[in-house]
């Protein structure tokens, strides 16, 4: 059983940075994660039906200019990290001008994209252009018949030829992300990392969390990160914590031995693993998350959101809408509580909510 118990993260007598988004345990709110669309290229098993789900109409999801003037209030709130995501994010059809308005506000944010790379080749040099600084895959198999299985779809070759192409157009460093599914891909984690390791890439694994459209999710079937770490150490290699982790939700690992090797002289590589189920992180979370039809979300398990579509459709100036803010995060929830008997899976999927 995972049990959430939050105190300040910071030190006693430490006051916030004037202005920040604080919520009733301290914690500083400087990371936004923006769902442009609900909409996406992909039918991944663990994450939703085959036939998909009953999308936003287009009236429902805000406009361009409204995003960027959302972002915009929350940049001067304190938000110092923005993450683009989805649905998938790429079908956005005006995404690089997103971007480039992001990446022109004052004070810059650090401006990142998570996208499951199936058009990723044909945008990726038009969004480094735009201004964009990272991006992260979804990458869960290398084995072609596999992806297809897990995704409906067919379109490994052009996944990978865009997780190449965002690297050679600088969007580093590339993150992988992947989800191990027992009776999947369970099996190809030291393949994967192989991979990773001979491209310079950086994978992250991600324990598989109760966000599934269907609500089939069993914490027994889920893969952990510990369960993560003896398949790569019975696959030969050697990983030791690079260092602490802050506020990030991966934790990150030197990779220091492979397979067939006597020992690098010096780290090859990075791991990542983002263990919310069974090593929350929710003490030193910063997230916030923005939804596509303008819904204002403190925890990706919130039962609960914020509605600043309304108001700003209304009228609502920026003061309103910064005091809106303000409040939603001050009652942000402890965790997650995933574990406990009285966690409900909140309606909305992952897909829905943007990661």
């Amino acid at each position: 059983m995972t049990t959430v118990r939050i105190e300040s993260t910071r030190p006693s007598g430490t006051p916030a940075p004037d202005g920040a988004l604080v919520d009733r345990f301290g914690r500083v709110a400087t990371d936004l994660r923006v769902s442009l669309t609900d909409l996406c290229s992909l039918r991944c098993t663990y994450c939703m039906p085959a036939e998909g789900l009953d999308w936003l109409s287009r009236a429902q999801r805000l406009t361009d200019d409204e995003f960027v003037r959302l972002v915009r209030l929350f940049v001067r709130l304190g938000v110092t990290s923005v993450r683009l995501t989805g649905g998938e994010p790429l079908v956005h059809p005006t995404l690089p001008s997103v971007v480039e308005r992001l990446s022109s506000l004052t004070p810059r944010p650090e401006l990142s994209l998570t996208t499951n790379g199936v058009t990723l080749a044909s945008h990726a040099q038009a969004l480094a252009a735009s201004g964009l600084d990272r991006i992260n895959v979804s990458v869960d198999t290398l084995d072609r018949e596999r992806f297809r299985e897990l995704t409906r779809r067919d379109r490994l070759p052009a996944v990978l030829e865009g997780v190449a192409a965002a690297r050679d157009a600088g969007l580093g460093p590339v993150k992988i992300n992947a989800v191990l599914v027992r009776g999947g891909n369970l099996h190809e984690a030291p393949k994967l990392l192989a991979w990773a390791l001979e491209a310079g890439y950086r994978l992250r694994f991600i324990e598989h969390m109760p966000l599934d459209a269907d609500h089939t999710w069993s914490r027994t079937d889920m893969v952990t990160a510990d369960e993560i770490l003896t398949l790569l150490t019975d696959a030969g290699y050697t990983v030791r914590p690079h260092g602490e982790r802050g506020t990030a939700p991966a934790e990150e690992f030197d990779v220091t031995d492979g397979p067939g090797s006597s020992g690098w002289a010096e780290p090859v590589g990075r791991l990542g693993i983002i263990a919310s189920v069974t090593r929350p992180f929710c003490r030193d979370c910063d997230r916030l998350r923005l939804t596509a039809d303008g819904q204002l979300r403190t925890c990706l398990f919130a039962q609960s959101e914020t509605d600043l579509r309304g108001p700003l459709r209304a009228g609502a100036s920026d003061h309103d809408l910064a005091e809106l803010i303000r409040t939603a995060v001050a009652g942000k929830q402890a965790g997650h509580g995933i574990g406990e008997s009285g966690f409900t899976q909140p309606d909305r999927s992952m897909s829905a909510i943007g990661g």
